[in-house]
């Protein structure tokens, strides 16, 4: 039986994960951090001297900074925080930029004189700022703090809350996930300790996947699934899509988040809303299924890493089909089969940045999860020994881990260095 500890272990990691941000989160980490710099310096610096992770450039390079007038890269993201100065707001740090702001961005962008290079680092994430005797430093984690001084004044636990010295910005130890404990917590929690949480993630994340399709954004790969017809399944990728869709492209619209990744909240959440809509569930039974979906998607995410050359939609797609499999009264063994299988699908895809393409690998990402629930109902599935499956859903997991991590480490290098060739 899980035990108290465990269920406020489970509640405090989904309120460290499940936080809001409006734009892509890597951009919008950027722009914080430059926030940060910009407030601690009271005037917009003239050069900035910009240090990035290899992901982080990766996955900036293409993607949209909200609030810039279409501007997009890593320079765009500096100089909208720099413009912003909200460091209070965090990931929200662009939503209190007004229209005619973007008039001063792109003023700004012109003039400022930003050295742009790439950090020698071991962290997926890695952010260093420094301009006019201020430097700002960022590791690990979107929100984490490491560093922030100004004229040789340490202001790091103002900005950070007094959170600098956790570890890695990660205050809840996540090594008591299991598919197990995951459910039973879903089945068994106080309903009330989680509802605003969820019922938030389900507010952002609806509204934003219907006004990517209402709307004209990215590639369309919603709407374009949609002329396939609107049966439960092609609605629950294609609203999952729809949101990317506008999320990649710019849209002004903050989502609820999973692992640092929009992406990863629309994708575990999405899906398992439309099908609990079309079965007319009760609004305690989706919650409780969001609960499997979202645990189990960070469940995977931490043995890979926040960033990697691993799609992180994958993991999140897997975690939809387990909480559309929980919706439709499936439990442990059932749940256990839908995930084995949906992970033997797709895994391995690879993350070149976040883009618009996003949208699409979102959409194979959720039938990989559905297809493995249709398979475990139909009484068929992948067996240990078949690919990088093993026996037992968890040592599964831990093989995904070790891909993401060892064998796509060269990978992750590789893509990285192709993007930058890239005119």
């Amino acid at each position: 039986m899980i035990t108290n500890e465990i269920i406020n272990t489970y509640i405090e990691i989904l309120n460290e994960e499940l936080l809001v941000a409006m734009g892509c989160t890597e951009p919008i980490a950027i722009a914080y951090a430059s926030s940060v710099l910009r407030n601690m310096l009271k005037d917009k610096p003239k050069k900035i001297k910009a240090g990035f992770s290899g992901n982080i450039i990766k996955n900036v390079k293409s993607v949209i900074v909200p609030a810039t007038g279409g501007m997009h890269g890593l320079k765009a993201a500096v100089c909208a925080g720099i413009v912003a100065n909200a460091p209070d707001s965090k990931l929200e740090v662009l939503c209190s930029l007004k229209k005619e702001d973007a008039l001063e961005i792109q003023a700004y962008h012109d003039l400022v004189e930003l050295d742009i290079y790439e950090l020698e680092t071991d962290n997926a994430f890695e952010v260093d700022l420094v301009a006019d005797g201020a430097h700002v430093h960022f590791e690990k984690r979107h929100t984490n703090i490491t560093l922030a001084e100004c004229d040789e004044i340490d202001y790091t636990d103002k900005y950070s809350g007094g959170m600098a010295d956790t570890v890695i910005g990660e205050s809840v130890d996540r090594s008591s996930l299991n598919v197990e404990d995951i459910i039973e917590f879903a089945d068994t929690v106080d309903i009330e300790r989680v509802r605003p949480l969820i019922e938030k993630q389900i507010e952002l994340n609806m509204a934003i996947a219907k006004e990517g399709i209402n709307g004209e954004w990215g590639a369309c790969i919603g709407k374009t699934l949609l002329n396939g017809g609107t049966d439960t399944r092609i609605r629950a990728r294609a609203f999952a899509a729809a949101g990317s869709d506008a999320r990649m492209s710019g849209c002004e619209m903050p989502v609820c988040i999973i692992s640092g990744s929009g992406n990863q909240g629309m994708t575990a959440t999405i899906p398992v809303v439309i099908y609990a809509r079309d079965m007319d569930a009760a609004r305690e039974q989706l919650i409780r299924a969001l609960l499997v979906s979202d645990l189990i998607t960070i469940h995977q995410k931490t043995g890979i890493g926040c960033l990697s050359a691993y799609c992180g939609a994958i993991s999140a797609g897997c975690g939809a089909g387990c909480g559309i499999c929980y919706l439709k009264g499936g439990r442990f063994r059932e749940i256990a089969h839908t995930l084995v299988n949906a992970i033997a699908i797709l895994s391995g895809t690879i993350c070149d940045g976040a883009k618009p393409s996003c949208a699409a690998k979102i959409a194979m990402a959720v039938e990989a999860g559905i297809l493995g629930y249709e398979m475990m109902k139909a009484g068929h599935q992948f067996y240990g020994g078949d690919g990088i499956v093993v026996k037992g859903v968890e040592n599964t997991i831990k093989n995904i881990g070790r891909l993401a991590r060892e064998g796509m480490s060269g990978t992750d290098k590789e893509i990285i260095k192709i993007m930058l060739e890239a005119k």
